[in-house]
């Protein structure tokens, strides 16, 4: 596991070399925010990291629900049940559901999806809502409930799997050769770019993603990406 120390947070990937998944804990004011859990090997390096910040792990926020993101729920719930645990409004009824609604895209959906959620998710969340200095945003597109959060204190933006940094900068849904995982796992790359569109409107200065390196908004070139991603 490698833990690379930013300001106000911090990124914890499990098997960085190889396939890189990452999760991120966010210094509040007087307490701790973890955004997704990882895969389960993730768990003892995030608890072990959170106990060494001497500050309570209050919020656990999920970008989404597929099994890489959510592997490590249970044990890290387990070792602070005081945290509150929250996923978006539409990605908690698709679980419960799996059902495509009408206005949406007529696509499958993919990636690791559980039966049911593993743990009670105690808060859903839509657009607008802030937690802590975290203001949530719809990014449909890898799944039809994605989001992501955007911290205003510093612009920085996590977004789970709407973007991807491994084997290059690329809106998740247009499949990288060097790393084309998360591209199989999406549901609709048309709903992508959409999000990734939106987000132009937000003034951003770092992206932290599900896979790959955390990018200022400079060197991810977030135009550029989109415009590539429209050419599929």
């Amino acid at each position: 596991m490698k833990v690379t120390a930013k300001h106000q947070y911090w990124q914890i990937t499990t098997f960085p070399m190889l396939f890189p998944v990452n999760c991120y804990l966010v210094l509040e004011k007087d307490s701790l925010t973890l955004i997704d859990t990882g895969i389960l090997a993730h768990a003892k390096g995030i608890i072990s990291l959170i106990e060494s910040l001497h500050l309570p792990l209050k919020r656990i926020l999920l970008t989404h629900a597929h099994g890489d993101h959510i592997g490590g729920l249970v044990a890290i719930k387990n070792a602070f049940p005081d945290a509150l645990v929250m996923l978006g409004s539409r990605e908690n009824l698709l679980v419960q559901k799996k059902e495509i609604y009408a206005f949406e895209a007529q696509k499958p959906l993919k990636g690791s999806y559980p039966a049911e959620l593993p743990v009670k998710i105690d808060q859903t969340l839509k657009a607008g809502d802030m937690v802590g200095s975290l203001l949530v945003v719809d990014t449909p597109g890898h799944t039809p409930g994605s989001i992501s959060f955007f911290d205003e204190r510093n612009e920085h933006l996590f977004v789970g799997d709407l973007f991807q940094t491994r084997g290059g900068a690329a809106i998740c849904g247009e499949k990288r050769l060097l790393f084309p995982f998360p591209a199989m796992g999406s549901w609709d790359l048309a709903t992508s770019i959409s999000s990734a569109e939106t987000l132009q409107l937000f003034d951003i200065t770092e992206i932290a993603c599900g896979h790959g390196p955390i990018k200022s908004a400079t060197s991810f070139d977030l135009k550029f990406v989109i415009a590539r991603a429209s050419k599929n």
